[in-house]
């Protein structure tokens, strides 16, 4: 990690940027001494004395002894994010639930709540209803003030605004969600796409941290996709990159919800799992993973029966990874609990039948590390990064 200051620029500029720098480095990777900041940083120690000491002038950051010694003399102290100077509210929409949690700066979960949606009880009313009740009684736990507020939702979300286009599993169209929640929450909302947010989330805190491409994939009852690319996030034009789900990889296949004919997550959504498992397609998520679990015991039945679904998921990553190029594909939700005897079979196929994946050296594919706190963990950062932006200044 380096902090470069472009040559003439004005000391304000230099202290505010090693600001940020400095404290989204303890937000994402944790406490450390002032020396170790001066050296990633490359700055000497009297610059990094002033930066630290005008983070804990505004409470942001404190320093502390560590818990543990090593070797003879004083010890250096800890330089330490203040989780309580800054919370964001983390909200996941899912297809059957949301999931909502309050994030201090470092990333620590200070508090949590999840509800069930059932049918009828996922229109965009009522789910922002309850969305905005629940923020009452999560804040009002702590008697902390909550400063930004992130969404994951699964469907087409415009970056500008957080208008989700369309998400097709919840029957949503057009719906204005982030100026919605923005006015009732009275602070600002970013929205969107849960794997888009997932990328973020194995980026900055999962196990794609230190990695500049990256493609997560997620299964569900859709499939979505998010793609880091040199460190940023790839959102296409209005921010609408990532439906992987709508690849076409059988033209003869099923039909798609979106009106197309063999999709890929025709092939391998929920329903798709479902039937390779012969599984009634209504199961709940905690008897499918139920299922996958005890087969994880089995290792030749597994692949027996998940062969054909095995299958089509190479065929899509292989996709994939020859158009985007990823040093490693995270797989999350459904995909990340398949028994690891498939996901062998599937990067054994990516890694002999992607021309691209051969040139770089053979992308990895791992399974998500974050489970279902990948999207609340992504909607959380992107909240942040306009507060740390902001704090530092």
């Amino acid at each position: 990690m380096s902090s470069t200051i472009t040559e003439g620029a004005r000391p304000d500029d230099a202290r505010r940027h090693n600001r940020g720098a400095v404290l989204r480095r303890l937000h994402l990777d944790g406490p450390c001494t002032r020396a170790v900041l001066a050296t990633e940083f490359g700055l000497n120690r009297s610059t990094i004395k002033a930066v630290v000491d005008g983070l804990a002038d505004t409470g942001l950051v404190s320093e502390r002894l560590p818990s543990r010694r090593s070797g003879a003399g004083r010890p250096s102290l800890l330089v330490v994010p203040n989780p309580q100077a800054a919370l964001v509210l983390a909200t996941d929409i899912r297809v059957d639930r949301v999931a909502m949690a309050l994030f201090g700066l470092g990333g620590e979960i200070l508090g949590r709540l999840s509800w069930r949606l059932r049918p009828g009880s996922a229109s965009p009313r009522d789910v922002i209803t309850r969305v905005l009740e629940s923020a009452v009684v999560l804040a009002s736990e702590l008697s902390l003030p909550v400063v930004a507020a992130g969404v994951s939702i699964p469907g087409v979300v415009r970056q500008s605004d957080g208008l989700v286009r369309e998400a097709p599993h919840l029957r949503w169209v057009d719906v204005p969600l982030g100026e919605q929640l923005s006015a009732g929450l009275q602070m600002p909302v970013t929205v969107a796409n849960d794997a888009e947010l997932g990328a973020l989330a194995e980026l900055t805190r999962g196990v794609a941290r230190g990695v500049s491409d990256v493609v997560f994939v997620a299964g569900d009852i859709g499939v979505g996709g998010g793609v880091i690319s040199s460190g940023k996030a790839m959102r296409g034009a209005g921010g609408y990159l990532g439906e992987l789900g709508h690849m076409v990889v059988r033209p003869d296949g099923l039909e798609c919800h979106c009106g197309c004919q063999g999709c890929w997550e025709t092939e391998v959504g929920a329903a798709a799992l479902c039937r390779a498992l012969g599984l009634p397609l209504a199961i709940g998520r905690g008897e499918l993973h139920a299922e996958l679990r005890e087969l994880a015991d089995d290792p030749p039945t597994a692949l027996a029966r998940l062969s054909d679904y095995v299958g089509w998921l190479g065929l899509g990553l292989v996709n994939v990874v020859n158009l985007l190029a990823p040093q490693v594909v995270v797989l999350g939700d459904l995909f990340a609990a398949l028994p690891e005897p498939a996901l062998q079979v599937v990067a054994t196929r990516v890694r002999e039948r992607s021309v691209v994946s051969r040139a770089v050296g053979h992308t990895l594919v791992v399974r998500s590390a974050l489970g279902r706190d990948a999207h609340l963990i992504g909607a959380a950062e992107a909240a942040f990064s306009p507060v740390l932006d902001s704090a530092a200044g």
